[in-house]
């Protein structure tokens, strides 16, 4: 039987919150090269869809995403996630990627960000990073680190600390 769109989002996105400070950026993996940084937050939509699995017996949920960023960041996204609960309450984790298309910093563009993330008897540990070299059009070169929080009532935040190369004139 698939894992229900529901738990897994219980389990992986929702509870607990990675981060619940609005102005503390999340604990992530920088990448190295990153210099001359900015920092963002904004809030986002998220449309979870379950997809069939071939994997169902192994209890691997797949699901499709569908987002849309609101703020600095005003952009929409597709993507794809797989999810697994334990038999553990609160332990799960999750892989997943998606394409956001839309305008950062004024410029305009797309870039691909890789999602890794585990609970660990409810304590979270999320690592979403820019692929590099997955920037297009004005957002080439982008690279970055996001985290993303969920606060009471729902809403769904990021942050997102990111670095781009000086404009073409």
């Amino acid at each position: 039987m698939m894992i229900g769109a529901a738990i897994i989002a219980a389990a992986v996105v929702v509870a607990p919150p990675v981060q619940t400070s609005a102005t503390t950026p999340p604990k992530t993996s920088a990448p190295t090269s990153m210099t001359n940084t900015t920092t963002i937050s904004g809030t986002f939509d998220v449309k979870m869809t379950p997809q069939s699995s071939a994997v169902e017996a192994a209890q691997i949920g797949r699901f499709s995403l569908d987002k849309a960023y609101h703020g600095d960041l005003e952009a929409t996204a597709a993507g794809e996630m797989i999810a697994v609960m334990t038999g553990e309450k609160g332990s799960a984790g999750y892989v997943a990627i998606e394409r956001v298309t839309g305008t950062l910093a004024g410029r305009k563009g797309t870039f691909a960000l890789q999602h890794s993330a585990t609970m660990d008897r409810g304590t979270a540990n999320l690592t979403i990073v820019v692929i590099p070299d997955s920037g297009t059009d004005g957002l080439t070169g982008i690279s970055g680190t996001m985290g993303i929080r969920v606060e009471a009532g729902g809403k769904h935040f990021y942050d997102f600390t990111y670095a781009l190369p000086p404009a073409a004139k």
